[in-house]
């Protein structure tokens, strides 16, 4: 044992840790040190209760007056000898030499060995005064084996055996652990632990919690992480107030993985822990943004029957309030109120920005009350938060009441006060009240951002008071604020708007002034070149943005692939989404439904529903709009079975049909006439509660009056004004036309009065219906009046209509008149078809001018007419065969 004793395997003990011993050994304990400790007892600290705030966990040192759990709030942290020696002031005489006690001299060429000195120690053990003296005399001794730990933890044991003394106990080890040349923290542990089983010393474990509070002191983090997991290795249990203090030394110095492993290790072992300790966890989480792990940690602690405080609940509100979960914020505000807490001004600020992020403005509301009547007043931020809740709901007027309440009651607006109302007149279209707020800002001092100019430019825009908008740009641009997305608000809607030319102009102002264009801008552009139909330059601004080192995204891809199928270049656009997915580029919805929507619209739907199974095995899941895609495709191809069963597989894969998908069978089954299936939709849509639009109702109508059923066509026009539509242009253009086809032209002439009454547009087709029927019955002069009144409209007649004036004038042997039709369409450049010329001829073969007749068919033949079978049965007959309205043979 002396042999091990006297080994020298430890490192060199530092001379600052001999100095610590020599500058308290070398003093005497004062008659008046046992008053002193007595008023000064050595207890367990108090761990405060207020929560830890962001700026306690940065990087600070570690003092009383930054930690909530220092055990002494007026200890002394820079560890000088000159505050040793201020702390036992008074207590302490200096004394060169030992007592006389010491009946063991050593010569001065001795060696002092380690087993002497713990002798010694070991026979002062019940004078702990002494015991110290001894040891400072002895390690200034020139034989004094230096780097030995086994005296020094021998000391510290007789120390801590007296109460009176634990204090001089910490004071060393503060001292001892300065610097980074002294013995591990394992290696120190297992020593105190071994000198106490062999010295028969009480293993009294505040000696091992004032370790590992020195090493935190000293700022050894990781000597203090290696004390802590030794404690527990050799069963001697860390106090809850030293863990909480490493604990939060660790979350300033962002060591949370370590702080981490520290907690499982306590858990996993049943080691005590308290709120304090999940607190600092859950701080330590926010700080990481993890916030379901924050929220995680209270769950545990709360369901371990764990005693939580106030401040914890606090703190994990705050996290869910990030996510943000406003029920459950709410459900923990009112557990705190249930046990008697007044939660804090911040904790019902935060809820209450939880609650308007999640739209909830009756919660929102209802805490602000709550506060207000718990005796915290309304502040700004909370304030703000609900001004923001009101204009998103579109209640503008609430949230300037609210701004007006808290300028009287002294609160003062600050720069995101005035932002949030800014933007929230514009996106309400108040842009008076706007403009209003924005001089206000810059005359109490605030000057505005480029948030609130970019505010303001889209606000004008979307008002379209784009004069005022283009000036506020010019500003900004010439006070140098301006940045990519003020240019990109103006090319957006330029583009959007079809004016490209002044698009193009933004552009170059942005790229001259500097401004470097971004993928939006690019994204811009290119929408407006598609739109216009310029593929060619839409390419090539792929290629000089690829060319800029920006990489294009599945938007950009997604505006070429549209803007190729509307061309009608549909290999173009497969190609651009071959190119997108060699990329690496994942496609969106609104891609895949761009792919499917282009093949229906070009006729190629049966392509598209096997390409919809290639989309879905890659993850894509259609939805209503790419089902009514392909229903439309095949009705337009005339495939009414495949829509039908387009219609089944989306009803069997959980998809609801909307209007839109019925309005569309429904189209299609009329226009097939199949009326029959058309009214058993429409009562599918009535049973899934969807109600029929105009679009729907038009079909319907048209259907019957293709029949001649003007009395189901009536009874569904009604029932269209029973449910609060208004019929339009079509639904009147069918009505119309199914009643003359009746040759009831009161009825047709009531219904055109009716519109005009309501103000609904009467068309050329409408026009053109009544001409037709009115000169079937003759009466040439109502048409005549009916044909001036649409001239004077602006509404230029078609062939149709010319075609309608010519065979009704000429049934009615007014050939002159009609001939004079004719002349008016060579007049207006419009060529007469053949038609107009059979009707003429038939006309004059009547009349017996056969030369006439012959004339008007050479003229046919001069202008590039081909004579149909009609014209020759006119010339050999005389007669015009068929009774045919000329509205409809000339539609066909």
């Amino acid at each position: 044992m002396i042999s091990r004793l006297a080994s020298s395997a430890f490192p060199p003990w530092p001379i600052h840790y001999c100095n610590a011993y020599r500058s308290l050994c070398s003093a005497t304990i004062s008659n008046s040190q046992d008053h002193f400790l007595a008023a000064n007892p050595i207890s367990e600290p108090e761990i405060s209760k207020e929560p830890i705030s962001d700026s306690q966990l940065s990087d600070t040192p570690i003092n009383s007056e930054s930690s909530p759990f220092l055990e002494n709030p007026n200890t002394d942290t820079s560890f000088s000898k000159k505050s040793l020696e201020r702390e036992f002031s008074g207590k302490l005489t200096a004394s060169a030499e030992p007592s006389s006690d010491y009946t063991e001299p050593i010569s001065q060429n001795a060696i002092l060995s380690p087993t002497h000195v713990i002798k010694t120690l070991l026979s002062h053990r019940n004078d702990p005064d002494s015991a110290l003296k001894y040891f400072g005399w002895a390690e200034k001794q020139r034989g004094f084996v230096r780097g030995i730990v086994d005296p020094f933890c021998v000391l510290l044991h007789i120390l801590m055996g007296s109460p009176n003394h634990q204090r001089v106990a910490q004071s060393l080890l503060n001292r001892s652990v300065l610097g980074d040349s002294g013995p591990a923290a394992s290696v120190l542990v297992d020593h105190l632990v071994d000198c106490s089983k062999r010295f028969d010393f009480e293993l009294d474990s505040r000696a091992f919690n004032y370790l590992l509070n020195s090493y935190v002191r000293a700022r050894r983090y990781g000597d203090a992480i290696d004390c802590f997991n030794k404690m527990i290795e050799c069963d001697i249990n860390p106090s809850v107030t030293y863990i909480n203090i490493l604990l939060t030394a660790l979350v300033r110095k962002n060591m949370i993985e370590e702080l981490r492993d520290m907690y499982n290790n306590m858990v996993s072992r049943g080691i005590s822990y308290d709120c304090a300790t999940i607190h600092v966890m859950m701080r330590a989480c926010l700080k990481e943004g993890k916030v379901e792990e924050a929220e995680e940690c209270f769950r545990e602690a709360k369901a371990s029957g764990l005693k939580l405080d106030a401040p914890t609940y606090s703190t994990v509100i705050q996290a869910v309030c990030k996510k943000p979960n406003s029920i459950v914020a709410c459900e923990l505000l009112e557990e705190m109120k249930e046990m008697g807490w007044v939660p804090s001004e911040g904790t019902f600020t935060c809820v209450i920005g939880a609650c308007v992020k999640q739209g909830n403005m009756v919660e929102a509301l209802r805490t602000k009350d709550e506060m207000v009547s718990s005796g915290k007043p309304m502040n700004l931020v909370a304030a703000t938060s609900l001004m923001k809740g009101y204009y998103l709901q579109g209640n503008l007027g609430s949230a300037l009441d609210l701004f007006n309440k808290i300028v009287e009651d002294g609160l003062v607006p600050n720069k995101v006060t005035y932002s949030v109302l800014i933007e929230g007149c514009c996106r309400n279209g108040n842009m008076e009240k706007a403009r209003e707020l924005y001089a206000q800002m810059k005359l109490v001092g605030i000057q505005p951002s480029v948030y609130n100019v970019n505010s303001l430019i889209r606000g004008l825009l979307k008002a379209r008071l784009w004069e005022e908008a283009f000036k506020l740009f010019d500003e900004a641009v010439e006070s140098g604020i301006a940045t990519v997305f003020t240019y990109n608000n103006l090319i957006s809607w330029l583009c959007k708007e079809g004016k490209l030319n002044e698009a193009c102009n933004v552009w170059d102002k942005m790229v001259n002034e500097g401004v470097v264009p971004s993928v939006v801008s690019y994204n811009n552009l290119i929408l407006g070149h598609c739109r216009k139909g310029h593929m060619d330059l839409a390419s090539s601004l792929l290629s000089e943005m690829l060319e800029r080192g920006l990489k294009a995204n599945v938007v950009t891809y997604s505006i070429l692939i549209d803007g190729y199928f509307k061309k009608g270049e549909t290999e173009h656009a497969l190609g651009m989404f071959e190119q997108m997915v060699d990329l690496g580029i994942s496609p969106s919805d609104f891609t895949y439904n761009t792919i499917i929507n282009g093949l229906c619209k070009v006729g190629r739907t049966s392509e598209a529903r096997d390409m919809l199974k290639k989309f879905v095995e890659k993850g894509f899941i259609p939805f209503c709009m790419t089902y009514n895609s392909m229903v439309d495709g095949f009705i337009k191809e005339g495939t009414i079975d495949s829509a039908l069963a387009v219609y089944r597989e989306m009803c069997e894969s959980g998809v609801s049909p909307n209007v839109v998908t019925g309005t569309s069978l429904i189209d299609g089954f009329c226009k097939s006439n199949n009326i029959d299936l058309a009214l058993k939709m429409r009562n599918d849509m009535r049973n899934r509660g969807l109600e029929l639009d105009v679009t729907a109702y038009s079909a319907l109508i048209n259907g019957f009056c293709k029949r001649r059923d003007m009395v189901s066509a009536c009874e569904f026009f009604d029932e269209l004004l029973e449910v609060g539509l208004s019929p339009n242009t079509v639904v009147y253009n069918s009505m119309i036309s199914g009643f003359k086809n009746l040759n009831n032209m009161e009825a047709a002439l009531a219904l055109h009065k009716k519109m005009i009454s309501e103000g609904i547009p009467c068309d050329l087709g409408i026009y053109t219906t009544l001409i037709d029927g009115l000169l079937k019955e003759g009466k040439i002069l109502f048409a005549s009046d009916l044909y001036t009144e649409m001239l004077a409209k602006g509404i230029v007649p078609d062939v149709v209509t010319y075609t309608v004036l010519v065979h009704g004038l000429c049934n009615k042997g007014q050939l002159e008149n009609a001939r004079k039709v004719l002349e008016e369409m060579d007049r207006k450049s419009m060529a007469p078809n053949v038609l107009i010329y059979n009707t003429l001829i038939a006309g004059y073969f009547r009349a017996g001018n056969l030369q006439e007749a012959f004339r008007l068919h050479d003229e046919m033949l001069d202008r590039g007419l081909i004579p149909d079978d009609t014209t020759y049965d006119i010339l050999v007959s005389g007669k015009l065969k068929g009774n045919n309205s000329p509205v409809e043979a000339s539609r066909v």
